[in-house]
């Protein structure tokens, strides 16, 4: 039932042949859960939370950086180092105080996915690594769940909609990760999460609804700098549907070695010798760097003789992805006294 109130906040769906009385009563008993309060997070969470959807959940364990206010902006200044998942379900209480907002500041992990999903319809990922990504996507073809999926990268923007009815999941059209960075590795246009954010709560609104064309089976690709939009087709997998247990990510990537930034200081005074290696791009290392030597990831190949092999060599870039790739090249690659900054230059920093 529909309260005077709600109808009121509402009018504009209730005029809508394609919603009306019986759309928002859908949205009202709809539980969204959404994974990540990011860039991406806050456009979704934010018209979830106008359309009125019943319950949403927010599962995010990061805290509010001065970094993120450039496109986060469900957060402002005074946020800063506060949970995201509790300022989130505060901010978006006080817009509609007719929803019920569950918080959940932890990480996702193998251990608890299938139980923080099972509560809800429908889960939007707005994620922005790769393990969390896969692990979202077997949760939900293990419990029957539909994905809306998004990605952003520099100034363009990915929107897909899995295990929809029975369509293709993550896997399918990804079967295996790539080397994109996230935001803090290769940067971001800070109003594109906003447009990706808002075409992933369109189709959370569209699957609860039960109208409209859903896009399972296809992915929109919106270029921001060229203000174009294409769409592609991807078949589905069986065996990807198939799934029964949550597939481990990449063994060979949880056993690279690192160096946390502490330990990193230490080998810095100590006058010991060892290689520092850059592996961001130009750009990055000339805006801040630790010095050593810049040798980009996709040329890491090329340059292998200029790899020490008698000393301890130490290899990092933005928050850790590209450097931990690089150290598992090296790896495979017959070099034994690598590691991987954790957290790269960003936890060095801070």
């Amino acid at each position: 039932m529909i309260s005077l109130p709600e109808s009121n906040r509402y009018s504009r769906h209730l005029l809508l042949p394609q919603i009306g009385e019986q759309g928002q009563l859908r949205f009202k008993n709809a539980k969204v859960l959404v994974i990540g309060a990011g860039g991406l997070g806050c456009p979704v969470l934010q018209y979830l939370a106008a359309a009125g959807i019943g319950t949403i959940g927010i599962v995010d364990f990061d805290v509010v950086d001065e970094s993120n206010l450039q496109r986060q902006i469900l957060y402002n200044t005074a946020d800063i180092g506060q949970s995201k998942a509790h300022c989130a379900k505060q901010k978006l209480s006080a817009l509609n105080p007719f929803i019920t907002i569950n918080s959940i500041a932890e990480e996702l992990t193998v251990h608890n996915a299938l139980l923080l999903l099972d509560g809800y319809d429908l889960v939007v990922d707005g994620s922005d690594n790769f393990r969390t990504r896969y692990l979202v996507n077997d949760a939900c073809v293990i419990l029957g769940k539909p994905l809306v999926f998004g990605s952003i990268y520099q100034f363009e923007g990915q929107v897909s909609v899995f295990n929809y009815r029975g369509g293709p999941t993550y896997r399918c059209l990804y079967p295996e990760p790539n080397d994109i960075g996230s935001c803090a590795e290769t940067g971001v246009l800070g109003i594109l999460p906003g447009t990706i954010g808002c075409l992933m709560a369109t189709e959370a609104l569209k699957i609860v609804a039960g109208t409209g064309s859903v896009l399972s089976g296809k992915l929109l690709v919106y270029d921001a700098l060229n203000a174009s939009f294409n769409s592609f087709s991807f078949q589905a997998v069986e065996q990807n549907k198939a799934l029964k247990t949550i597939l481990p990510f990449d063994e060979a990537c949880d056993t690279i070695p690192e160096i946390n930034a502490d330990a990193l200081r230490l080998k810095m005074n100590s006058g010991d010798p060892f290689q520092l290696i850059d592996v961001r791009d130009q750009a990055e290392f000339d805006t801040r760097n630790l010095s050593g030597i810049l040798i980009p990831l996709k040329s890491l190949p090329n340059n292998l003789a200029r790899i020490k092999t008698d000393i301890p060599v130490i290899i990092y870039c933005q928050r850790g992805g590209r450097s931990r790739k690089a150290v598992q090249f090296l790896l495979k690659n017959g070099y034994s006294n690598v590691v991987s900054l954790s957290h790269g230059i960003e936890g060095f920093m801070h």
